[in-house]
């Protein structure tokens, strides 16, 4: 078993620099070239095998047990955001318009952290742990590409496992659920075309600006109105475009959006709900539209078996009263694609402290973290790995 006292005093003090460290030099998706090879370096001085551009800036470590046996994995992710920082913390961001403003920089110190704790251990247990560090989880392309260049491959995990950054927690405290836990994602570009006339003449052109607002609201409708109120799903237009002059009826418009959900009936009725209704909106002002709906990525959904396995790491390590059921949230993340291939557990890492405003959420230009919390998640990891590495038992 991983002791968190001594973790916190041996391990604590190193993991808060590399957080920082992390922090100060952010590198958005794709262009984590200086974290990856910080990963890499630290990842050979505590003796793994190490593969490094790994689905472009990927890392992967390996570190074999004792004997043969099963194989667990565990992932973070490493890039960071195009926000620029407002939190005035001594070690904010030195990249102008790029932060870490969702915790990558926190998972990487905690994965970092358990590789450290486990290839510490005197007595390894049977098996291997997998560290899988990736990159460009921002822009849902860095689990796809590490699963595309065999990061999941020789050896093939049994069980995955990672955590996130959770601000609705205090530092000390994580929040683990089975089954759904994070929304699937999909994406919708839609053209409306009208046509172009004087402002002041507006029957005699089809305005599309019009259309497309009718569309917007309409589409709000299908949540509200189309589905069943039981079924968590959100569709938000977020760019709208349209337009050449004050007093030119617009030909076009272009908007961009996102669509959630948590379960298959949603994911099914949503693209021909989105397609009948801006389809029709739209008709009904004189113009025509079009739809591109794309799947983007599945929900994230813990496995029973592995979520009960990491709930009893977590009870062990940090007591019954630290260890919550977890909040579930229409945010995504790739994570997902990982557990279409292996069964796995996805939970949230209390890193909030009310007294102290650590409270802003994701993606938020203030967001930071109780750095309390990285010594729990690097030894949460480390001991969730000992008790995977016992799943086939």
């Amino acid at each position: 078993m991983i002791d968190l006292e001594e973790c916190r005093r041996l391990h604590a003090a190193d993991l808060v620099a590399i957080r920082r460290d992390l922090h100060r030099h952010p590198e958005l998706s794709g262009q984590e070239h200086r974290t990856a090879g910080i990963v890499a370096e630290r990842l050979g001085s505590l003796g793994l095998e190490v593969l490094a551009g790994v689905g472009g800036t990927g890392v992967v470590g390996l570190l074999r047990g004792s004997r043969p046996g099963p194989c667990v994995a565990l992932r973070a992710d490493m890039d960071a955001l195009p926000i620029q920082e407002e939190t005035g913390a001594p070690y904010a961001s030195e990249v102008p318009g790029v932060m870490h403003a969702c915790g990558h920089d926190v998972h990487t110190a905690c994965l970092l952290g358990a590789a450290g704790l486990l290839a510490g251990l005197r007595d390894r247990p049977a098996g291997s742990v997998k560290f899988l560090f990736q990159p460009a989880e921002e822009d849902d392309r860095g689990a796809k590409a590490m699963l595309a260049a065999g990061a999941l491959d020789d050896p093939a995990p049994i069980a995955i496992c990672g955590l996130h950054t959770f601000p609705r927690l205090a530092a000390g405290q994580v929040g683990i659920t089975d089954g759904p836990l994070m929304a699937g994602i999909d994406t919708l570009r839609i053209t409306v075309r009208g046509a172009a006339g004087h402002g002041a003449a507006p029957h005699r052109g089809v305005d599309a600006i019009v259309a497309a607002a009718s569309a917007v609201v309409g589409l709000q409708h299908i949540v509200s109105r189309r589905l069943d109120p039981q079924e968590p799903a959100v569709v938000t237009i977020g760019t709208f475009h349209a337009g050449v002059a004050p007093n030119i009826l617009a030909p076009s418009a272009e908007l961009t959006g996102t669509v959630r959900w948590m379960h298959a009936e949603s994911r099914e009725r949503l693209p021909a709900l989105i397609r009948e209704t801006v389809t029709a909106i739209c008709r009904a002002h004189g113009a025509e539209a079009e739809v591109a709906y794309e799947r983007t990525l599945p929900p994230v959904v813990n496995d029973p078996a592995v979520a009960d396995r990491a709930r009893a790491a977590a009870v062990r390590l940090l007591g019954p009263d630290a260890v919550r059921p977890a909040e579930r949230t229409m945010g995504g993340d790739d994570f997902a694609l990982y557990l279409e291939r292996v069964p796995g557990c996805y939970l949230w890492l209390g890193t909030g402290d009310p007294a102290r405003g650590l409270t802003h959420d994701w993606h938020a230009p203030r967001y930071d973290v109780d750095e309390r919390a990285l010594a729990v998640g690097a030894a949460l990891l480390a001991e969730i790995a000992l008790d995977l590495l016992h799943l086939e038992a």
